[in-house]
């Protein structure tokens, strides 16, 4: 099948996808309560004729195996990946798929990646005469809380592939372009709750006490100086409190406190060293003091670093699709977190960025999170395409 023979497949059964799209969109679940969302992919999958099972409780797997010739060196795997799960967020959007659900939207994206899965699961799974090899679908669930890659990888979804791929909205991006950026492209997300412990005592006599208001003020101050003094001025750190409780009254002396926040980094090497020095930074303060500090952490996901020769393919692959003129190559890259690092971990991989922004429509150039959040459906065109197009040619042998 030629490019243009894909492409204009694509556009037939673009009306397909659309609806697709909306019926998710319509239907949002959050993370690890995607039931419905599951059972809607593997009937849509039923329907293809291929064969699924469920990873955890709302993850789907399935996979198409290519009956072509292999070339040399033999047959290989690719798993594409798509994320499932919405967001708890009131819609503000007014439009007739708006969400169903009150307090749940789909405001990152997510529908339309499993729709644009769907649709290039249709494609392949019509030509598996063109391709040998096989094609791993994973609908991931949970990707919002940093939960659902880490099942597919315990799961076994990615052992002995060759590649993984996935792609994201971007509402940054032209509609109609795809940014695929090798290296860096997506931060760790670490979670932490600092404790801080005092002693009471009357707001009068604050000698007689220990102050675990004064004691996390001073750390969250001091958290920043890791920033700019502990890490080069070249990295990019992120250290961010977005939760403080303390105290149980006005003239009390406060003896206890906590604070909640997230660590952002590019890489494993400063991700480490950053935390290291957070542990040391609390306890030290708190001691200072009088008081103690502790940190509780919780590792929600990797940095993304696209694998240089992976991203290098689907670039070939997109510039044949789309031309030049839309594929970007320098998009810079986000302090937001995805899991899908976790499938590069696992198997050298790409992560593509397709333009879901239309400057004549508002709600598609928001930032993803905000209840507005939308996207021009023309969006899923390329997407699907990208999909269908990068596995044939992986596992053609054309890369």
């Amino acid at each position: 099948m030629t490019d243009e023979e894909l492409l204009s497949e694509v556009r037939a059964d673009h009306q397909y996808v659309v609806d697709l799209r909306r019926h998710f969109h319509m239907n949002p679940e959050i993370a690890k309560e995607e039931f419905g969302t599951a059972e809607k992919i593997e009937a849509e999958l039923d329907a293809i004729g291929v064969q699924h099972r469920r990873v955890g409780e709302t993850g789907v797997y399935a996979e198409i195996r290519g009956t072509g010739a292999s070339p040399a060196g033999g047959a290989r795997t690719i798993v594409l990946r798509a994320d499932i799960d919405a967001l708890p967020i009131q819609e503000a959007h007014d439009c007739p798929y708006a969400s169903r659900v009150p307090g749940r939207m789909h405001a990152c994206g997510h529908d339309a990646h499993t729709a644009a899965l769907l649709g290039a699961a249709r494609i392949l799974s019509a030509h598996r005469a063109e391709f040998p090899g096989t094609v791993r679908l994973t609908f991931q669930q949970g990707e919002e809380i940093g939960y659902g890659a880490r099942v597919f990888v315990a799961d076994g979804a990615l052992d002995g592939a060759d590649r993984s791929f996935g792609l994201h909205a971007a509402s940054d991006v032209p509609v109609g372009s795809v940014a695929i950026t090798p290296g860096p492209n997506n931060a760790s997300v670490d979670w932490f709750r600092i404790s801080v412990g005092g002693h009471p005592a009357h707001v009068s006599t604050p000698q007689l006490g220990v102050d675990a208001v004064y004691i996390a003020s001073s750390i969250v101050v001091a958290l920043q100086a890791l920033v700019t003094r502990r890490t080069s001025p070249m990295e990019h750190v992120l250290i961010g409190v977005g939760k403080i409780t303390a105290g149980d009254a006005y003239n009390i002396v406060a003896q206890h406190a906590a604070l909640e926040g997230t660590v952002r980094v590019f890489t494993p090497e400063i991700r480490a060293q950053v935390r290291c020095e957070m542990d040391a930074l609390a306890a030290h303060i708190a001691a200072s003091y009088g008081g103690t500090a502790s940190i509780e952490w919780q590792d929600f996901t990797s940095p993304l670093i696209n694998d240089a020769q992976s991203a290098a393919e689907a670039r070939r692959t997109a510039l044949r699709l789309f031309g030049g003129d839309k594929v970007i190559s320098d998009r810079r890259p986000s302090l937001g977190g995805d899991d899908f690092a976790e499938y590069i971990l696992k198997v050298p991989g790409v992560y593509a960025y397709v333009g879901t922004r239309n400057a004549s429509r508002e709600e598609t150039g928001v930032a993803h999170h905000d209840s507005r959040f939308d996207i021009d459906e023309d969006a899923l065109l390329v997407a699907v395409a990208l999909y269908a197009r990068y596995a044939m040619d992986f596992l053609g042998g054309g890369q």
